[in-house]
């Protein structure tokens, strides 16, 4: 039945995309079915075999290091300050952005990083047909961030036409940055982390090229990667540390106003509606929930948490899928973990579209323009990983 559930799953997403496609013509089949043969492979390796787990596990062990170094430096800042033997998600989940940050930073200027960028890119170009701008663009926005990944190819901004700029931004949305994994693996399973971290990639490349299919000339796909201007070691650690703890602060902001306003929504349907604004969005994203192969009777609430991812952000929704957990069946779990690790929700619009216009005025207007239906391909993203994860758990 799972497996009736998942092809039903896959139909209505690449049909959504298809709906919304500018140039149905010039979608290509047979990319699409083997990336989506790739998913399934890659998602199966790392969920059901001894491989997978050792690549996760080692992934995990890295990430508890890191976190566990972070704290150190935390703690001696802030020690003391959290309530005895209550976790305060600002020091604890947050702040270690800034050490995972600086560990960017080292391997952007010891240029260990663009090297497997750039690898990683070139290959992936060879699987997804699309150029080699694109491929790169996807890795290095899980690599660096949605946002300064539009750095790095700021020399090709000003040249690209809006369908290669389309594809640029879906994948920055479709995917998470480096600088936050260790903070998601507090909250959620790591295997989910990995897992949704690998498949989305293809997701992202799955989906832009049917919503929006086009072919680059071999004489267009020139690869210019803009590097950074040359610091002192020291001057590179402390541009790091200072933008992963705007990152932190930034989240953070979000965190309180989102789920502040959301309480206050709930309790105001509560005294009208008699029934919570998340349990409405719920019912509304249950049928995807289904789709996904969440049983029906977990479906509303599975629906309220993705409903809750899309108009806050991902840390609101992991945060409230930990207080409901017990819940859910562990597949059910399972499923809505990998949807929830990806940028697709509304502030992503903006975050994008400002980065792109600090950079390129005109293109960050482009992006503007385009931004409700770059929310809608990458939430299709996300519930295709959701899909694809069904069908081997």
């Amino acid at each position: 039945m799972k497996y009736i559930i998942a092809i039903i799953g896959l139909l209505v997403v690449l049909g959504l995309a298809y709906v919304a496609s500018n140039n149905r013509k010039n979608i290509k089949v047979k990319p699409i079915i083997l990336m989506v043969i790739i998913q399934i492979i890659l998602a199966s390796l790392l969920l059901n075999t001894k491989f997978g787990l050792v690549v996760i596990k080692g992934f995990a062990d890295v990430f508890s290091k890191i976190l566990e170094y972070a704290g150190s430096g935390v703690s001696f800042v802030f020690g003391g300050l959290a309530n005895k033997g209550e976790m305060s998600f600002f020091l604890n989940v947050l702040l270690p952005i800034i050490f995972i940050s600086v560990l960017i930073g080292i391997f952007q200027y010891l240029k260990i990083l663009p090297l497997i960028m750039k690898g990683i890119g070139l290959l992936l170009s060879k699987v997804n047909g699309m150029g080699k701008l694109e491929s790169y663009n996807a890795v290095a926005s899980a690599m660096v961030g949605q946002s300064e990944v539009f750095i790095t190819v700021k020399k090709q901004l000003s040249k690209l036409p809006p369908n290669r700029l389309y594809t640029l931004c879906a994948s920055a949305m479709s995917t998470v940055s480096m600088s936050i994994v260790g903070a998601y693996m507090t909250m959620i399973q790591p295997r989910y982390v990995v897992t949704a971290l690998v498949i989305n990639l293809f997701g992202g490349f799955i989906i832009s090229s049917i919503i929006n299919p086009y072919t680059v000339k071999e004489e267009e796909d020139i690869l210019i990667i803009r590097d950074e201007e040359k610091h002192s070691f020291f001057e590179m650690l402390g541009e790091y540390i200072l933008d992963g703890f705007k990152v932190a602060i930034i989240v953070g902001a979000m965190l309180i106003g989102f789920v502040a306003l959301m309480a206050g929504i709930n309790d105001v349907f509560h005294i009208i509606f008699h029934i919570s604004f998340q349990d409405i969005l719920g019912y509304i994203f249950a049928p995807f929930a289904i789709i996904m192969g969440v049983p029906v009777s977990e479906a509303v609430q599975a629906g309220g948490i993705m409903a809750t991812k899309l108009v806050t952000n991902e840390f609101v929704a992991m945060m409230d899928l930990t207080k409901i957990q017990g819940h859910f069946s562990p597949r059910t779990l399972g499923i809505i973990s990998v949807f929830l690790v990806s940028f697709a929700n509304f502030s992503s619009i903006g975050i994008i579209a400002g980065a792109v216009k600090a950079l390129n005025e005109k293109q960050g207007n482009t992006v503007a323009k385009f931004g409700l239906k770059l929310l809608y391909g990458a939430t299709l993203v996300s519930v295709l990983s959701a899909v694809i994860v069904s069908i081997v758990l």
